[in-house]
């Protein structure tokens, strides 16, 4: 089946998760994709490639395996997978943008994104301007008309966890003739889908909850113009940073389950936010679920629930929040997210080294969690030696 084919069956997000570009092996009724390890491939005649394959940059079938799924967990109508998300993020600045024009971007976004955007792609000629993208007005004031080609989002952000309102973003952007691309990797589908509110892209790290388990490295771009997703597509194959098959196989691996490990994720998020409220060297918790965070009412209008990262400032500061890191045992310190073990880090030295000293630098005394799977009360325990 297509992706046109289950969408228009209308299952529902773990089926799709599932089946989604899956389906049985013809030839040998597997019902696992083949990890097709191959750089080329024979042809019937010159000119005549059997299947549409010639060569892995261009297309190799667990790649597009991956891609069928990546699309209909999103409801778009094409999925593209990279190397990384990064990749993916440079091909589509590339793929939209030229020379001369602007983007606006969050004033917290994630430290690489930051990186790529001041180091890589303004000395190709691209502008950019940060701003909050929870203040509808601030956004429309970084507008340039006739240059602005695209409201980068992330939604909820890396670190602080902010909340933009993606319906409004879409038709913004929209007014001026811009696209919106939302990066979603702290979401992750089953909790967010973005092109179902207005948004033009989807940005994904799949190395974070899409795969799931600290094992692959990789990004997605998910669209829901077919015109686009051909641009798009050129430029994957142009430019080249495309993911290897067993990449791609283990990517997929890690969706079949991913609606049943985000629902773990949530429950054992909301019981350490519920006890880092109540301890006396938190000296705030940063997470959308909490009807005191400023973004409350927008995520849990376009959330399914609210996810499994959770950042927190440290009452004594950033030597406080630093001892907190090194001190944990069962949380390992360690950067990325999403996987099936609990993570922490301190994204000030970390994750968003590359943001210090400009104005997307995130707070000294800040610890981010990336909460997993485990038993939540050997997560608390470990928390509470940390804290001391």
């Amino acid at each position: 089946m297509t992706t046109d084919d289950y969408a228009a069956a209308g299952y529902g997000f773990d089926t799709l998760a599932i089946h989604a570009g899956q389906d049985p092996d013809p030839r040998t009724g597997a019902v696992v994709p083949p990890i097709y390890q191959t750089s080329t491939y024979a042809q019937d005649a010159v000119g005549a490639p059997r299947l549409g394959y010639e060569y892995s940059r261009s297309g190799n079938p667990t790649r597009d395996a991956l891609q069928e799924c990546l699309a209909a967990i999103e409801g778009g109508r094409r999925g593209l997978a990279f190397a990384s998300g990064l990749a993916a993020e440079d091909t589509l600045l590339r793929t939209v943008c030229r020379p001369g024009d602007h983007v606006v971007i969050p004033n917290d976004a994630y430290g690489g994104t930051y990186r790529l955007f001041a180091k890589v792609a303004e000395r190709w000629g691209l502008d950019w301007t940060a701003v909050p993208l929870d203040d509808p007005d601030a956004v429309r004031a970084a507008f340039r008309p006739g240059h602005t080609r695209l409201i980068w989002a992330e939604t909820p952000t890396n670190p602080l966890l902010n909340i933009a309102d993606i319906g409004s973003l879409a038709a913004l952007a929209h007014e001026y003739d811009a696209l919106l691309a939302v990066d979603n990797t702290f979401a992750s589908p089953y909790l967010q889908q973005p092109l179902s509110l207005g948004a033009d892209v989807v940005v994904h790290s799949t190395t974070k909850y899409l795969g799931g388990h600290s094992d692959v490295v990789g990004g997605a771009l998910v669209v829901a113009d077919p015109g686009l997703g051909d641009e798009l597509a050129f430029h994957q194959n142009a430019m080249g940073a495309v993911n290897g098959p067993f990449d791609a196989w283990l990517t997929l691996r890690g969706i079949k389950t991913l609606g049943v490990r985000m629902d773990r994720h949530c429950d054992n998020a909301e019981r350490i936010v519920a006890y880092l409220s109540e301890h006396e060297k938190v000296a705030a918790v940063l997470y959308p679920g909490l009807d005191t965070h400023p973004g409350h009412e927008t995520a849990a209008k376009q959330m399914r629930r609210f996810g499994g990262m959770v950042s927190f400032r440290a009452a004594g500061g950033r030597e406080q929040a630093i001892e907190i890191c090194n001190r944990a045992k069962l949380f390992v310190l360690a950067e990325s997210l999403g996987g099936v073990e609990s993570l922490i880090e301190h994204p000030g030295q970390m994750t968003h080294l590359s943001a210090a000293g400009s104005a997307l630098e995130v707070p000294a005394d800040l610890v981010r969690l990336s909460v997993g799977i485990e038993t939540v009360d050997d997560l608390l325990a470990d928390l509470e030696q940390a804290l001391g």
